[in-house]
């Protein structure tokens, strides 16, 4: 074991990201999620070794897939073995997924799972319970059709940590949450301008003036459990510095739901990912390239609103135009330039029901971009974890990772349209979709402490 002054090393302090992987000792048991708060070993997944075995392996560190086997126990991958292999123990659990594909859990980087549903009555659009349970049967779609993770991006009060710590503890099926609690933007920004709506109000926003209450809003976020900070237009220069300055010295990345003149600004800030593929200059794409800002484009979205709509408008925390066109040409720009691209779909309320549908078409707009569909797969797993700083735990079929892992009826590094046909799910070991359908194993009653009634009753 290492000293921690040789693993601190001599400039780890003076880094603009304080990553708290460098003070940590490389057998150290942390939390599965961004804060990497050390934690007490503790058993997890599957009861024994489960093998995935006959089927094709698309592992998202290779872009083609290849026949073999995936070992799992408890909670981790412990082997990906070449066809033919049966090096693993004569009592494991055998699934044959002869014809099928086995690949990393999905992930989608851009989700409101606490928000209000058609369902959803006026008076419960703010409550902690009801956006808690709505978000359980939102999730449950999504972990159906092969969404291990989710990046979350605000929602009322408390209730995304709430459902964040209740499915990291696998409470319930449902994907891992990675929560940022609420968003951060200025008085009359993004989400909380007027005329207020169920969504755009207090309980789901935290406006901050100057670059004090700036850090103190992520302090505060950070406080109550946030994977990562979501910040929004409208806000000063200093004040998004301020912001991003704070957060990395917490350990945690900064996403920026930001237009125009803002999304330079939080470039220039060492944001480390831009939501939406909202209004920007040729100038602000190339400075994304040069200081390896992500891009989430989350463009169905938008085209479902011009589907559906034929405009985006009505808020004034979004005073530009806006057109399907002028959005595409925006991501050809950013693919072209280099930028990292990740995956996400800003489900929100009613739009869970269209899942996989609305993932499959993010997934397809990289694809008429120019992805193939094994590097839109890849942008889906391995880069989504990375961006969100979970690429040493998830995205990727390899040794020592989570055990988040699909099985589909076909080839969607060949079709994506073959995302819709997940057969399988194992989230942290535990299968928890099996012929499509929710799995969930009865539970062990725990045994009374003494035979009851007792005998020696008269």
């Amino acid at each position: 074991m290492l000293p921690l002054a040789l693993l601190l090393g001599g400039t780890a302090l003076a880094q603009d990201f304080n990553d708290r992987r460098k003070v940590q000792y490389p057998e150290q048991v942390t939390a599965d999620n961004p804060q990497r708060t050390p934690a007490i070993p503790r058993k997890q997944g599957f009861d024994g070794t489960l093998v995935l075995t006959g089927g094709r392996i698309f592992d998202s560190v290779k872009s083609a897939a290849y026949p073999g086997s995936v070992v799992i126990q408890q909670n981790k991958i412990v082997a990906v073995l070449p066809a033919g292999s049966t090096a693993w123990p004569a009592d494991a659990k055998i699934v044959d997924v002869t014809g099928k594909t086995v690949m990393p859990g999905l992930i989608d980087m851009h989700v409101h799972s606490t928000y209000p549903t058609p369902e959803t009555p006026a008076d419960m659009t703010d409550s902690e319970g009801h956006a808690t349970l709505r978000a359980l049967r939102s999730l449950q779609m999504l972990l159906e059709n092969g969404i291990t993770s989710v990046r979350d991006m605000s929602g009322p009060l408390n209730a995304p940590y709430i459902i964040s710590e209740w499915l990291e503890k696998d409470m319930a099926p449902g994907p891992r949450v990675f929560a940022a609690g609420h968003i951060i933007t200025g008085t009359g920004g993004h989400a909380a301008d007027r005329p207020l709506t169920p969504i755009h109000s207090a309980a789901y926003t935290r406006e901050a003036n100057g670059a004090d209450d700036w850090v103190k809003a992520v302090r505060e976020t950070y406080k109550m459990g946030a994977s990562h900070i979501k910040i929004a237009s409208h806000f000063a220069p200093d004040e998004v510095k301020a912001a991003v300055a704070e957060a990395h010295r917490l350990g945690l990345k900064v996403t920026c739901d930001c237009e125009t003149i803002y999304t330079q600004m939080a470039v220039e800030a060492g944001v480390d990912s831009i939501e939406h593929p909202l209004p920007r200059t040729d100038e602000t794409i190339k400075l994304m390239a040069q200081k390896g800002t992500a891009s989430i484009p989350t463009m169905q979205v938008y085209q479902g609103l011009f589907d559906s709509r034929g405009v985006y408008a009505g808020t004034a925390s979004r005073r530009f135009s806006m057109a399907a066109q002028a959005n595409y040409d925006i991501l050809k720009k950013m693919i072209a330039a280099g930028i990292t691209i990740g995956v996400g779909t800003d489900n929100i309320g009613g739009s869970f029901y269209n899942t996989p549908n609305i993932y499959i078409a993010d997934l397809k707009f990289l694809q008429k971009a120019g992805y193939s569909p094994a590097k839109a797969l890849m942008a889906a797993t391995r880069v989504n974890a990375q961006i969100m700083d979970m690429g040493d735990k998830l995205g990727t079929l390899e040794p020592g990772k989570l055990a988040d892992v699909i099985v589909v009826a076909g080839n969607p590094d060949q079709n994506l349209d073959d995302l819709a046909k997940v057969e399988m799910v194992v989230r942290n070991g535990n299968i928890v979709i099996k012929d499509g359908q929710v799995y969930m194993p009865r539970h062990v009653p725990v045994p009374l402490a003494k035979p009851s009634p007792p005998e020696t009753l008269k």
